[in-house]
This record gives C-alpha cells, structure tokens and sequence, in this order.
C-alpha cells in the first residue's frame, strides 16, 4: 500500500498555540516557552486512517504548515496556504479577539482553496471556566457555518482532542469527493 501526502496549514493569530498543537501532535511534547514562528515552518507526521476509499486503510503523510500568525504576514500568505487540503483554525480562549479574527482566516483560506476543508480549534481551553467556554464554541460555531466541519475545544498543554483535529482533518482531505 502506498503513502500519499497531503499539506494542511495552521492559521490564527501569533500566540494562540498552533505551534504547540504541532509539536504535541508531532513530537508529543508541550512547552510553555513561547517561540514566534517567522515565515513558515513546516512539519511532517505520518498516520495511518482506517476505512477511506473501500480500502481497510491509508497511511498519510501529513505536511503540516505552520503560518506565522502576525497581521504583516497576510500580503504573502495566500502562497504558502496554496494547494493545500485543509487546514486547522485556531484562536486562543483566553484571547476574545482571537475568536473575532476567525472569519478573516477562514476567508482568507477558502478564497486560496475553495474545497478545502477547515476545522476550528478554539485552544488553551485549561485556561478558562466552563461558562466562558460555552460563550466561545458558540460564537466560533456561528463563525461560517457552511465552510466549517468541526469546531473542537483544544488544549495543547493537557493533549485534549489534540490528536482529533488533525485525524479527522486527515480523513475529510483523503475521502473521495
């Protein structure tokens, strides 16, 4: 059985953990040292998916592309998310603002890659209440609705629903359309 490759990107704000969502994912390793990714900075994680085109499975390489996140960055963006699959929204819960932005990167995503797929990822949930919680998935599931499967609740630190969001990311890139 061969391995395909498919690119996903990261997007969101500087701070809002996409760096350490990929490390957890990739490297299994959380650090609270925060490190500014300049430019992009691409890992590679390969999984297997069980069931995907009449098949029992797939193995993938996931190419993980992680987008600076600073506002200056937007102008050249679009190339790096070009051809790629689909890619994880994140915005950070204990940063409203962050939540707001969503929209423009999922905007700015889909105008690249029309059918590509995109998952939320509303991170750092470790570090507020259940109430403020609720308050957040629910404006980030009124963000488009129509171009969003999933808005999942993430915590880098602690590895919820980490491994989730790439695998369920992975399968909706590798189904047929």
């Amino acid at each position: 059985m061969s391995t395909i490759s498919k690119k996903m990107c990261m997007v969101g704000d500087f701070g809002v953990g996409k760096t350490s969502l990929i490390r957890r994912f990739v490297d299994r390793q959380f650090s609270d040292q925060y490190l500014s990714t300049v430019g992009v900075k691409i890992s590679r994680r390969n999984i297997e998916l069980l069931g995907v085109k009449q098949q029992e499975k797939q193995d993938v390489q996931l190419l993980i592309w992680d987008l600076e996140g600073h506002t200056k960055f937007k102008a050249i963006a679009p190339s790096y998310l070009q051809g790629s699959s689909g890619a994880l929204v994140v915005a950070d819960v204990s940063r409203p603002e962050t939540i707001e932005r969503l929209i423009e990167h999922i905007q700015l995503f889909s105008s690249v890659n029309p059918k590509g797929n995109i998952i939320i990822a509303l991170n750092k949930l470790d570090l507020v209440d259940e109430e403020k919680l609720a308050k957040m998935v629910e404006i980030a599931e009124a963000t488009a609705p129509d171009k969003v499967l999933a808005t999942y609740t993430t915590s880098a630190k602690t590895g919820k629903d980490v491994d989730d969001i790439f695998h369920k990311l992975a399968y909706k890139m590798v189904e047929p359309v």
